[in-house]
């Protein structure tokens, strides 16, 4: 199980360092997730269920904090000004890698970047066998917290995204029950043994809270769904194209696009309306705000804990 863990972070690893040596303004954000979904696949050795993307790639831009990834036709480019969010995942039978980062062009936005990696580090280092949840959460606010940033002239305390948090992971379920919160006042459960988490933070020059906003992309099968009976006959289809490829793996809309998928806007409404699938739409923080966010997974491994997913890079 952990050497998975290991082989997925090590494609991760790769794929992001090959990405930062080409990723820059001007480039449409379709272009930037195919080509590194594209290398993703390749390194994991994408084969069905065994290995390959455990979820979409996040492109989040300035006050989107999370979810987005473009749909076919999204003509969005990234510009010299923009904060971009890069969030993607790789797997090997199950065990999932969840680790991100951000990335600017305009040198204005490093102190914002400096004080969301080293909250993320903080939680990172403050995890482990026996704490509590909500201890982890207390750090990171007071960490984040004691940063400030000048953008255009004008002064902002950031702000952790307290409704945005870390999680524990299950095999194939990429939020498997437990949340580490980034702000005071979560859960009192502690972390266990042989768990694996991610911890990412979020900073923003806005309210700090986010709410579902724009068109949705990212879609996920609910984990604990039982047999529901499904009358339209294309409902049915996308279903049993949705557990062949991505079981209960999170998936977008350009997937199903890829796999020859058309027309499936109506039955995809469906599954969702009858609970078999869930939406998860992209989360923004107020416009003209702009958020940074790192992300580690690791592992609580009975003799230590292992940030497997960390790199030269970050």
């Amino acid at each position: 199980m952990w050497s998975d863990f290991r082989q997925a972070a090590e494609a991760h690893r790769q794929v992001r360092s090959y990405v930062r040596s080409w990723i820059q303004p001007g480039m449409t954000m379709i272009d930037i997730c195919e080509k590194l979904e594209a290398c993703s696949r390749r390194l994991i050795q994408d084969n069905g269920l065994k290995a390959g993307l455990a979820f979409p790639t996040g492109c989040s831009i300035n006050h989107c904090a999370a979810h987005y990834t473009p749909n076919a036709g999204d003509p969005t480019v990234l510009r010299y000004d923009d904060v971009c969010k890069i969030d993607f995942g790789t797997h090997v039978n199950g065990r999932i890698i969840d680790c991100a980062f951000t990335v600017t062009f305009n040198p204005k936005y490093d102190r914002l970047l400096e004080a969301v990696r080293d909250a993320t580090d903080t939680g990172i280092k403050f995890a482990g066998i026996d704490v509590r949840l909500c201890d982890v959460g207390e750090t990171i606010q007071e960490v984040m917290e004691s940063y400030e940033v000048e953008i255009n002239g004008k002064t902002y305390q950031v702000k952790p995204i307290r409704n945005l948090n870390g999680h524990s992971i299950g095999q194939y379920r990429i939020h498997s029950g437990k949340t580490v919160p980034i702000v005071k006042g979560g859960e009192a459960t502690r972390m266990e043994e042989g768990e694996t988490y991610a911890i990412e933070t979020f900073g923003s020059t806005g309210r700090g809270a986010v709410h579902d906003d724009m068109e949705c992309s990212h879609y996920m099968k609910n984990f604990n769904v039982g047999h529901v009976p499904i009358r339209l006959p294309r409902a049915k289809h996308l279903l049993n194209v949705i557990n062949e490829n991505f079981g209960t793996l999170a998936f977008c809309r350009r997937w199903l696009d890829r796999l020859g998928e058309s027309k499936y806007l109506l039955a995809l409404k469906n599954l969702c309306d009858l609970g078999i699938v869930d939406p998860y739409p992209p989360l923004c923080d107020i416009k003209g705000s702009y958020t940074a966010q790192y992300e580690h997974t690791i592992l609580l491994r009975p003799t230590c804990k292992e940030v497997v997913s960390r790199g030269d890079d970050y």
